[in-house]
């Protein structure tokens, strides 16, 4: 038996535009709460693994560091800022060509590390400087140069990252990008959009079930729109490959067994375009496999 029900009717008195700006409160309250809740994931994450990333090779010597000093080609009057620093391995390689760099990140460690470096290189003009990525605490208009190197898929909002590089840039200031990359067509060729969809969510999933502070790794295509959306003039876009031994990688954050051992499994098991992304193999007797980069460097018109 259906019993038919009259609509409901709002109470007498009761105004629907309230009702419905609550409910588009209520979703802003809930997004900022998932917001500070994976920035304390980051900072809970690198503050106790601030150490091994000080003496990764991947993050202190990197084919992408020295690669983005010189397609960057900054000049001596340069200030510059590097976001989510880390041990600050980006803004140490940028310290004796420009006139000032602040490094800055959300985690105190991490701030610890990039200081201990400065003190060690000699790099007076590197500072350190507590930030959030998407609320950064400059004026507008402060710098020549905003650099970013493998940290914005821990981001919860990329977009608002990119507006915010935008408004402490000066005009004609450079952005220069750096960030592993999910599959998609430009990355992965061969293989339909479904395909690439799942093989990108599995990689995602790849890299948070290691790290839970991971975000999500945007493709190429989707970094190519958000920095033309946020109205930046893109001068070059280039794709590194980073090849990493799993079991460091895997250990780097503290993982168990179990841990790796699931992740072990979904390398090598993975789908056909999951494996033509990451691209497993045996090495003697160690697995490997490959992470891609992606290297970008805009300009601010002006």
């Amino acid at each position: 038996m259906q019993i038919a029900c009259a609509p409901c009717l709002p109470h007498e008195g009761v105004n629907m535009l309230e009702i419905d700006d609550a409910g588009v409160y209520a979703a802003r309250d809930r997004r900022r709460m998932r917001m500070t809740m994976t920035k304390s994931l980051v900072q809970q994450q690198f503050g106790a693994h601030a150490a091994a990333y000080a003496t990764s090779v991947v993050h202190a010597k990197g084919a992408s560091l020295g690669r983005l000093v010189e397609l960057v080609r900054p000049q001596k009057h340069w200030q510059a800022l590097d976001i989510a620093t880390g041990a600050g391995h980006t803004a140490a390689a940028f310290a004796p060509h420009v006139a000032t760099v602040i490094a800055s990140d959300l985690t105190d460690e991490m701030l610890a590390e990039a200081g201990k470096l400065a003190a060690d290189k000699g790099l007076a003009n590197m500072h350190t400087r507590r930030a959030d990525a998407e609320a950064l605490p400059f004026d507008d208009a402060s710098f020549d140069l905003v650099t970013c190197r493998i940290a914005p898929h821990h981001f919860p909002d990329v977009p608002l990252f990119v507006a915010e590089v935008w408004r402490v840039l000066k005009a004609s200031g450079i952005f220069a990008l750096v960030d592993n990359i999910a599959p998609d067509a430009e990355s992965t060729p061969g293989y339909s959009s479904t395909q690439l969809r799942d093989a990108a969510v599995t990689y995602n999933a790849f890299e948070k079930i290691r790290d839970p502070s991971h975000g999500r790794c945007l493709g190429l295509a989707e970094w190519n729109e958000v920095i033309g959306d946020t109205g930046f003039e893109l001068l070059h876009m280039e794709r590194l490959a980073k090849d990493m031994e799993f079991e460091p990688w895997a250990e780097r954050l503290g993982a168990d067994a179990s841990t790796v051992a699931r992740l072990r499994a979904m390398l090598t098991e993975g789908t056909p375009a999951l494996k033509a992304f990451l691209k497993p193999r045996e090495e003697e007797g160690r697995l490997w496999f490959t992470l891609d980069e992606a290297v970008l460097i805009a300009r601010k018109p002006g």
